[in-house]
């Protein structure tokens, strides 16, 4: 038994949720309504072939968050200070701005999720206001932003995981066909759009990329370096388990059906159809836990990623990057704002997707995630930034692995999607 700095007795269970936080955090931004989405269609049209996926895409994520949190604790500086140094202030920049867009141009997504959860129940047009109302007095009134955040998504981390599990529970998942759905040699696996879609949602190397901030924000030094790793491997287990609950319920329940032709794929591409799909199978009672489960991951995710965008943006232009600075706070509320505008507007007049906005943020995409990928990997190999702590050779045999997806991922936007 620990005692708090109050020398009252903490159990095993207290400090393990002391330790964790910035693993917590990069969870919840991972798993939003377009991870829901991809992870249910994937496991609808595939059933348990890409299991594997999941994983591989887990380790991938892991390895740059661990880059991550050992840049920012060996370093103790502001990743964007860090580049500008070893590099150039305009690779800050791009950076900081790549990460921006993406933030803002997808945060509409976040937006959509979160009214898809409330409006199935009480049907309302305008909840996102109140919403980011509530997201941006969050943001500008708590001093101490860091400690709320960690908080509040501890709490977002728990609805989530218990909610996709009841709802698995309620799937009743093959477990042999699970089995082989970990064997990346089976032959099922089909290479396409879903698939890339479900690497994309899982493996974000701009949010790997902030957990550099994070763990400063969180106090720890080079002294901690092994609380931040377990922190951040805890924080991609999380993601993998909530990840795969969601594809192995979309597969036990969507996949015999899509088989027989009883649905149709356009079901599984909209988080409030596959809410009102699981209605006439688990009853009023899964559907009202969905929604739940869906707007604790959408409503985390709606937060968080509007400070990556903001933070990261506004330590690249200097001005500020730590949560009490003003700087970072304006532009995560720009990124707030931007996407709630958008949502709103396809809300109120029942327009499909912002096709420009997709495209311009895929374009954004095609270089932003090499690019920060790389700049992450470049930077922790460098014995002027991290002295003795540089990379591993098995670290970066698979970070350069990750690199190589993100770039064949990147090639196929560019030469298939957005020229076709």
């Amino acid at each position: 038994m620990n005692e708090s700095p109050n020398n009252e007795p903490v159990s095993l269970f207290g400090r393990f949720f002391q330790i964790l936080g910035p693993g917590l955090v990069s969870a919840c931004v991972v798993i939003g309504p377009g991870s829901i989405v991809t992870s249910s269609s994937v496991g609808a049209t595939a059933g348990f072939a890409n299991v594997w996926v999941v994983i591989v895409s887990v380790i991938f994520m892991s390895v740059y968050l661990t880059l991550a949190v050992r840049l920012g604790v060996v370093t103790q500086r502001s990743a964007g200070d860090v580049i500008a140094d070893a590099a150039h202030r305009f690779l800050a920049i791009l950076v900081g701005i790549s990460v921006f867009f993406i933030a803002a141009a997808y945060q509409f997504g976040n937006n959509l999720g979160v009214h898809s959860a409330i409006n199935g129940f009480i049907p309302w047009n305008y909840w996102i206001l109140i919403l980011n109302a509530l997201a941006l007095l969050f943001l500008f009134g708590f001093k101490d932003l860091y400690a709320m955040l960690e908080r509040c998504m501890a709490i977002f981390v728990g609805i989530m995981l218990i909610a996709f599990a009841v709802n698995l529970v309620f799937a009743r998942p093959d477990p042999m066909a699970f089995a082989q759905g970990l064997n990346p040699f089976s032959g099922s696996t089909e290479i396409g759009l879903p698939l890339m879609g479900l690497i994309g949602t899982t493996f974000i190397v701009s949010n790997a990329f902030y957990q550099s901030y994070l763990v400063r924000f969180k106090g720890w030094k080079a002294s901690d370096m092994k609380l931040g790793l377990f922190d951040a491997r805890v924080g991609a287990c999380i993601m993998a388990v909530i990840t795969l609950m969601i594809m192995c319920t979309s597969a036990s329940v969507f996949h015999p059906q899509l088989l027989a032709g009883e649905m149709a794929l356009d079901d599984i591409n909209d988080v409030s159809k596959i809410a009102n799909q699981l209605e006439p199978l688990f009853g009023s009672s899964g559907r009202i836990i969905f929604c739940i489960g869906l707007f604790s991951a959408a409503y985390s995710s709606f937060i968080v990623n509007s400070m990556i965008g903001g933070f990261v943006l506004s330590d690249a232009l200097k001005l500020g990057n730590l949560p009490d600075d003003r700087g970072p706070r304006m532009m995560s509320a720009v990124v707030l704002l931007s996407g709630m505008a958008v949502a709103l507007y396809m809300i109120v007049t029942g327009t499909g997707k912002p096709a420009g906005l997709i495209v311009a943020a895929q374009a954004t995409t095609v270089v932003a995630s090499p690019l920060i990928a790389a700049t992450l990997l470049w930077l922790t190999n460098r014995k002027s930034v991290m002295g003795e702590n540089t990379n591993g050779p098995i670290t970066n045999a698979i970070a350069g692995l990750g690199l190589i997806v993100l770039l064949l991922i990147s090639a196929k936007i560019l030469l298939i999607d957005l020229l076709s």
